[in-house]
């Protein structure tokens, strides 16, 4: 009954807000709406530019194409519609009564060739009130150098600043000192749990399918909520209405393929459907079976899903079912050793969305949710008399089922304003074992199934009181309960712009974000085997608060740096509460003793503390033109405090990096060949590494019986035995820096159009110059010579020399 109720008071107060939005009365002004589509594939276009020349009145598209904007009555118009890479278009619109224009933007605009007035791509960041939001063209991600041929959207966004990456080679996402749970990943409005492939190493999605990728790291939108550190919104295609379309290519350790086109003859809806899988297990399998005398069969591959359809049943109802499917398996089996072991993990999405114009004015979505993430272990054993066999089972995961209802509301060319209101179910699952034996019955641990609730509410308005003014403003309310614990926080909201002169801008925002969701990350097993939990009434949520401040300048017309270049320079001060991390030596998997029926709960193996990050950064940014990409600086402190670590002191955690560097760069050197390069600098990682190693002894009082070869026992007298070998850590937490990380990839594309499709083939070098970037480092001892002792060194061991790649790729 608890959960209807937080359901009925999420969605009431909208019911009024949507009734006073009804049109009433006599208009003071006239509206003009519509939506901007890509020309062809008649695809929606996200944040298009629409504004009237010479003025700062202006909109843009929301995430479907629509917009909406009401102007004075008078005969006549001009609306000019600008995009990146799109030719921009300016169309005269009469304004005596309320009309509709539709548009659609052709592709391939060349800055060079339009007047400074027509050369405004997109909203300049100079003029929006949002600050700490980056969105990469996913053509120009596509351009950009690859590891083993794979175009990874995180790996270009680790490239930005404020974000740190993870290990070497990994997709593992950072952002101004918050840890990968803290980042709330969605794709089509559905949220993925675990974003990584291959252990980390490549991220789930599939270029090919995307449309936009927008990263907001600060300054959040009150319609975001739910995470502390960053926001990645990733929209799919919605399919080509005009004809079939495809694309792929054939890379060193997968293949893909994407078609998508209209399913009806009237042109009314279209469909996308994409696939993705890695051929490591055909091509290891026969290596492995070889060296093991064809005893074992091991591999790993992995695989994705993409589908989406969407039909327009009339011009203010349209209908929308999206999904993605993916999956990582890795198996072993040695029929020598009676081993069979099995490790999966993957994730499941499926949104359905309906578009509803209720007038010219109120655009209205209502979104149906499902996300699931499991990952699970198997291993069977059977003994060598085939009279003991052992079966181990574990699973863990996390399942929600949400519905959203989201309004665009557009009273005037003043305000912008959204709300509305989201309810997830949530499901966790943080492990479950079955252990079965010969010589044990049976044995089951299982933490039950956790059920909790999560809701929100919100309202934002972006408001231009003037020409200099832009202010983005806005509440959010989250309510969490599960169990006995019940939560209901509010999250204000400011972003602002002041023009300091056109294209100039200085810039500010303040934002508070509460989490009720935690990753238990275990350090001691290089596995997925990360736990998703709940907040409860003895683990209270996550929250942060977080300001930061800067300067937005648009160049449109630079003697050294000519056009289309943006720069943006940003502090931020973040602090973080209630963030747990596990005990010292504690971890999840308890199977130690198969035999003890005590329950252990989670939030006994946990500790929780804060955190504080401050830093300052720069970007350099140019999306189009044939000389495009960025420069990123970042200089940032990051600590956390935890009263069980550390000693209760301060320290920096892993991920700390003072310095942080990214340079790419993307030449179009003519309509066939695209040279890329990109250079990142970081400083070194703080770890804890062993500062000694020793052998303890332990003293043995009494005497010990052994038994000679004839089976006749003899006593002797040892005072000691030579125990096991000890690392000491020293006392301080992460006081160790790694050495610096730096690395230069390259790459070229040669393109060329064939009479039915394009082909390009691509080829790649990751780590360039050879760079033997650390890894991970351990203590060994080093022989001196005969007769000298040994000594202990500490041995960096690095994992990617330089790794050369190649991959045809192919458009119809």
């Amino acid at each position: 009954m608890r959960y209807q109720f937080y359901l009925f008071i999420c969605l009431f107060p909208w019911s009024a807000l949507l009734a006073q939005a009804q049109p009433s009365g006599p208009r003071s002004g006239v509206t003009v709406s519509g939506y901007v589509r890509e020309a062809g594939s008649r695809e929606a276009l996200i944040g298009v530019n629409i504004y009237l020349p010479g003025s700062a009145i202006g909109t843009t598209t929301n995430t479907y194409g629509f917009y909406s904007l009401t102007l004075p009555a008078q005969d006549s118009i001009k609306l000019a519609f600008s995009f990146v890479g799109y030719e921009p278009l300016t169309r005269v619109v009469g304004l005596r009564q309320n009309s509709s224009l539709d548009v659609q933007l052709t592709p391939g605009q060349a800055l060079s060739e339009v007047s400074v007035v027509a050369s405004r791509t997109d909203e300049r960041v100079s003029e929006s009130a949002q600050m700490s939001r980056i969105d990469v063209p996913v053509s120009q991600i596509k351009k950009i150098p690859a590891f083993l041929g794979e175009k990874d959207v995180l790996r270009v966004l680790q490239l930005m600043p404020g974000v740190q990456k993870g290990s070497e080679g990994q997709t593992g996402i950072y952002v101004r000192g918050g840890g990968p749970d803290q980042n709330l990943i969605i794709l089509d409005e559905a949220t993925v749990y675990n974003a990584n492939h291959l252990f980390g190493f490549f991220s789930v999605f599939n270029g090919d399918a995307l449309k936009s990728v927008e990263l907001t790291k600060g300054g959040f939108p009150a319609r975001y909520g739910g995470r502390l550190s960053s926001v990645i919104d990733l929209n799919m295609k919605d399919g080509n209405r005009d004809k079939l379309h495809g694309e792929g290519g054939i890379g060193l350790i997968s293949s893909r393929l994407t078609l998508d086109g209209p399913f009806t003859k009237n042109k009314k809806g279209s469909f996308l459907v994409s696939g993705r899988r890695t051929y490591l297990d055909v091509v290891a399998a026969p290596l492995i079976r070889a060296q093991s005398e064809g005893e074992t069969n091991a591999g790993y591959y992995f695989y994705d899903f993409n589908a989406k359809a969407n039909y327009e049943f009339s011009p203010k109802n349209k209908v929308y079912l999206s999904g993605y499917f993916g999956r990582d398996r890795f198996y072993a089996r040695d029929t020598g050793e009676g081993t069979d072991v099995g490790i999966g993990w993957g994730n499941a999405t499926g949104t359905l969305r309906w578009n509803h114009l209720v007038n010219q004015k109120l655009f209205s979505n209502l979104s149906l949710i499902y996300s699931d993430y499991e990952f699970k272990i198997s291993s069977d054993e059977r003994g060598s008399s085939n009279n003991l066999n052992t079966s181990l089972r574990y699973s863990s995961g996390i399942r929600d089922l949400s519905a959203k209802l989201d309004f665009d509301y557009y009273p005037s060319p003043k305000h912008s304003v959204r709300f509305g209101t989201q309810t997830i179910f949530h499901r966790f699952t943080p492990s479950a074992v079955v252990v079965q034996n010969s010589l044990i019955d049976q044995f089951t641990r299982n933490v039950e199934a956790i059920d909790a609730i999560e809701s929100g509410l919100y309202a934002e308005d972006t408001w231009r009181p003037n020409e200099r003014w832009r202010i983005n403003g806005g509440l959010r309310l989250s309510l969490f309960a599960q169990g006995t614990a019940n939560y209901l926080r509010p999250e204000p909201r400011l972003s602002a712009s002041y023009q300091l002169r056109p294209g100039l801008s200085a810039k500010a925002s303040y934002a508070i974000m509460n989490q009720y969701i935690h990753l238990l990350s275990n350090t001691g097993i290089g596995l997925p085997t990360d736990l998703w939990v709940p907040t409860t009434d003895r683990i209270a949520p996550q929250q942060s608060s977080q300001v930061a401040v800067g300067i937005a300048n648009d160049f449109t017309d630079n003697f050294v740096l000519g056009k289309g270049f943006a720069l943006t320079v940003e502090g931020y001060h973040k602090t973080m509460q209630n963030i747990i991390n596990y005990r010292e030596g504690a971890s999840f998997l308890l199977i130690d003793d198969p035999t003890s029926a005590e329950r252990v709960r989670w939030e006994d193996n946990v500790t929780a503390g804060r955190g504080w990050s401050y830093g300052a950064e720069v970007l350099l940014q140019r999306k189009t033109g044939r000389l495009s990409g960025w420069l990123g600086y970042t200089l940032s402190w990051t600590q956390w405090q935890f009263a069980e670590l550390n000693a209760g002191k301060p320290f920096f955690p892993r991920y700390d990096r003072r310095h942080d560097v990214s340079v790419v760069g993307i030449y179009e050197l003519s309509k066939r060949v695209t040279l890329s390069g990109t250079w990142v600098y970081g400083t070194g990682n703080a770890l804890t590494v062993p500062v000694a190693n020793y052998r303890a002894f332990r003293h043995q009082p009494g005497l010990q019986t052994f038994f000679g070869p004839n089976g006749v026992p003899s006593p002797i007298a040892p005072l000691f035995d030579y125990g096991s070998d000890v690392s000491d850590y020293g006392q301080q937490k992460n006081s160790f820096r790694a050495e610096a990380y730096h690395r230069f990839d390259v790459s070229i594309q040669f393109h060329k159009q064939k009479k039915h499709h394009e082909r390009t083939w691509e080829f790649s070098l990751y780590n360039a110059y050879n760079r033997r970037n650390p890894f991970f480092y351990q203590l060994e001892s080093v022989s001196q010579g005969q007769g000298q002792p040994s000594r202990t060194a500490l041995f960096r061991y690095s994992v990617f020399p330089v790794v050369p790649s190649f991959s045809y790729n192919f458009k119809f």
